[in-house]
């Protein structure tokens, strides 16, 4: 859950990136925020799984793209606050020339980015106001930090479950995608309805949510994808998607499902 919900910074209701910072071990968040995550944790106590597998899915895949992929430029749109290991510091370790532009609505996660987040000297990291039901404001702004011309890796990370209507999520990443040229990527993940327990503490949490959080079945996010060349294993669980140790067997299955794939 990483929303974007409006123009002004107020700490005396919950936000749900401070929240998923504080399960994340973050100290970007207020009492607040930990009363209302340590209420859903109660409910739900494997959410602190999920958000690190999450995290961990969103470096892995960063390195694949950066290394095998090849790619150097990262669009990162609803990307929430900063943490440990953000999109730009895995690529510019593979690659210290990657530019990524983080775009965000939340002026909370602008002002935060901007004092927290630096660029190798090779490279760039750049931050962009604007909503993700404007993709092309965002492709038009976004053009003046890439180069939209080369292969861009689309980075849409626990933010399409914000979008209520599933035709809308699904026309707006198809948006974002087809203003990207041929061997750009998309990686995405989302959290999903595979538990019950899940669920209700879901349907707590948006009881009181300024902007809610739809989980959805696995299969009602592969259209996502279509067009695109996945790359293996596909849609999965977000710590089944390339682990970096099998020695002891396949990670335990999160509710968070994600996939990378390729723009032919």
């Amino acid at each position: 859950m990483n929303e974007n919900t409006g123009d002004a910074i107020d700490t005396t209701v919950p936000h749900s990136a401070r929240i998923w910072n504080y399960w994340l071990g973050g100290r970007d968040n207020y009492e607040v925020d930990r009363v209302a995550g340590d209420a859903f944790r109660a409910r739900f106590p494997g959410i602190t799984v999920g958000a690190r597998a999450a995290r961990y899915f969103l470096a892995r895949a960063v390195r694949y793209l950066a290394g095998e992929g090849g790619i150097r430029q990262f669009l990162d749109v609803g990307t929430g606050l900063p943490g440990v290991d953000n999109t730009h510091e895995i690529a510019q370790r593979v690659a210290p020339e990657s530019r990524t532009l983080y775009v965000d609505r939340d002026p909370l996660v602008i002002a935060h980015a901007r004092a927290l987040l630096t660029s190798a000297p090779e490279g760039a990291t750049q931050y962009l106001q604007a909503d993700i039901r404007e993709p092309e404001v965002i492709l038009e702004r976004a053009a003046e930090h890439l180069d939209l011309g080369r292969p861009v890796a689309l980075m849409l990370m626990g933010i399409l479950g914000h979008i209520e209507d599933l035709d809308e999520a699904r026309d707006l990443a198809r948006r974002l995608v087809a203003g990207l040229p041929s061997g750009s990527y998309l990686v995405h993940y989302d959290s999903t309805s595979t538990s019950e327990d899940y669920v209700a503490a879901i349907a707590g949490y948006n009881a009181q949510a300024p902007v809610p959080y739809i989980l959805r079945d696995p299969e009602e996010l592969r259209p996502f994808y279509d067009g695109l060349e996945l790359v293996e294993p596909g849609l999965s669980s977000c710590s089944r998607w390339r682990p970096d140790t099998l020695a002891l067997g396949l990670p335990e299955e999160v509710h968070q499902y994600g996939a990378v794939a390729r723009k032919p």
